[in-house]
C-alpha cells in the first residue's frame, strides 16, 4: 500500500514539473521577441538643389574660318614661304610668282602715263597761245578748237594710262600671294616651278582658324519648341561637350549656342543648330563628332535617387519615408523628369524628409527601424 502511495506522488510531481516547464516556454519565446533589433536602413534627408536641364545632341565640329589659297595671276611658282602645317598671320606671305613680266609691263605703262603727261603739257601750252591769236584773228576758230579738242583727248589719254599703271601694280602685287586669314595652314599643293593659273580649280593651299570652332547640331520634334522658347528667354545657351563616352572626356571649355535655323527641313523635319566653342588647345578638329550638351533651364527642385525607388504595375512611382517616430511610409510620388541619376520629384514628399535609399526592400509600411545617413560610393547606381 505505501508503494502504491510513493509511485502515485512520484507520477503527480512530474506532471506538475512538466505544466511549470511549458508555461515558461512562451514567456521566454515573447522575451526573445520583444528584444529582437529595429532593422537597419540608410536614408538620405531630400532638399532643394540646382539642377541644369540639359538636352543632349550629336553634334560635328565645323571651322570657324577656312580659307583656300588660289592664285590670282598666270606664272610659275619660285618660291613657297612657310612651313606647311605651321600657323600663318593674315597678311604673311606664302608664295612667290615669277614677277619679270608684270614688273616689265608695270614699266611699260609707267612710260606711257609719263608721255602723255608730256603731250598734255605741249597742247596746254599750244591752246593758251592759240587763245590769245584767235582774239587777235591771228588763227581761225576752227584751229583753236582742234587744240582744245586735241587737249581733251591728251586728258582721257592720261586716264587710261593712270589705269593701266594701276592694273599693273595690281598684277605685280598679285605675284606675291599672302594669307587673307589667320590659322593653321595645311600642305602646300604645288612645288617651286609649278606653273599656275588665275582661272585654275586646284588651290595652292588651305588655311583653316580652329579657335574658335563651331558645332553643328540637329534636332526635330518637340524638343525643337523647347529650345526655341529657351532661346527667346535668355541670351545665350552655354554648351559643353563629351568628346570620348567611353572614357567620360569632358571637354574644360564652355561654348554658346548662337543660332537655330528658322526653316525646318522637310525630309527630316529637324532644325539646324550651330553652336560657338573656344578651342585654345587645337583639340577640337573639323570632322569631328561630339556629343553636345545644351542647357535649357537652370533651377532649384527637389531630387530623389533613382534607386529608392519602385516602379508598379500601374505605372506609378512609389519610396519609403521614415517619419520623426522611426516608422516606415510609403509614398507615391509625381516626377517631372530625370536629371543624372535623380528623379525630379514635384509631389508626393517634401523638402526636409528622409527617404530610404537602401534596406526599403525588407521592411513593411509601420515598421520601426533603425536609419543611418546614406553614403554614395562615387556615382550612385540606377533604381534595381
Amino acid at each position: 500500500m505505501r508503494r502504491h502511495l510513493l509511485l502515485l506522488s512520484a507520477v503527480i510531481l512530474s506532471g506538475v514539473l512538466a505544466a511549470c516547464s511549458d508555461a515558461e516556454q512562451p514567456a521566454k519565446a515573447g522575451a526573445q521577441g520583444q528584444s529582437r533589433p529595429a532593422p537597419k536602413v540608410s536614408v538620405t534627408t531630400i532638399s532643394r538643389q540646382p539642377v541644369a536641364m540639359d538636352m543632349v545632341l550629336p553634334g560635328r565640329v565645323t571651322a570657324f574660318r577656312q580659307s583656300q589659297i588660289r592664285p590670282q595671276v598666270n606664272g610659275v611658282i619660285t618660291e613657297r614661304l612657310f612651313e606647311e602645317g605651321a600657323s600663318v598671320e593674315k597678311g604673311q606671305q606664302l608664295y612667290q610668282i615669277d614677277d619679270a613680266r608684270y614688273k616689265a609691263q608695270l614699266n611699260s605703262a609707267i612710260a606711257d602715263l609719263r608721255s602723255a603727261e608730256a603731250n598734255l603739257k605741249t597742247l596746254q601750252a599750244k591752246a593758251r597761245r592759240f587763245e590769245d591769236l584767235v582774239g587777235r584773228n591771228a588763227v581761225s576758230q576752227q584751229e583753236y578748237d582742234d587744240v582744245v579738242a586735241q587737249k581733251d583727248q591728251a586728258q582721257a589719254a592720261i586716264k587710261v594710262a593712270e589705269a593701266a599703271v594701276e592694273l599693273a601694280r595690281v598684277n605685280t602685287d598679285y605675284t606675291k600671294v599672302y594669307a587673307p586669314i589667320s590659322g593653321q595652314i595645311s600642305r602646300s599643293y604645288v612645288t617651286e616651278g609649278t606653273l599656275v593659273t588665275a582661272s585654275q580649280s586646284q588651290q595652292l593651299a588651305t588655311i583653316t582658324q580652329l579657335d574658335p570652332v563651331y558645332v553643328d547640331m540637329q534636332e526635330s520634334g518637340q524638343a525643337v519648341l523647347t529650345l526655341r522658347r529657351a532661346m527667346q528667354k535668355n541670351d545665350a545657351l552655354p554648351v559643353s561637350l563629351t568628346l570620348d563616352e567611353t572614357m567620360e572626356g569632358k571637354y574644360p571649355h564652355t561654348g554658346t549656342l548662337k543660332f537655330s535655323e528658322v526653316t525646318v527641313e522637310q525630309s527630316t523635319g529637324s532644325v539646324t543648330l550651330r553652336a560657338l566653342v573656344p578651342n585654345p588647345d587645337g583639340l577640337l578638329m573639323p570632322g569631328m563628332f561630339v556629343k553636345a550638351h545644351v542647357t535649357t533651364d537652370q533651377r532649384d527642385a527637389l531630387l530623389v535617387p533613382q534607386r529608392a525607388t519602385t516602379r508598379q504595375a500601374d505605372g506609378s512611382l512609389t519610396l519609403s519615408v521614415v517619419n520623426d517616430e522611426q516608422k516606415v511610409e510609403t509614398r507615391t510620388v509625381q516626377t517631372a523628369g530625370m536629371y543624372r541619376d535623380q528623379y525630379i520629384v514635384t509631389g508626393g514628399v517634401s523638402e526636409g524628409e528622409r527617404v530610404i535609399v537602401t534596406g526599403y526592400q525588407k521592411v513593411q509600411p509601420g515598421t520601426q527601424v533603425n536609419a543611418s545617413e546614406w553614403q554614395p560610393a562615387g556615382n550612385t547606381a540606377r533604381a534595381q
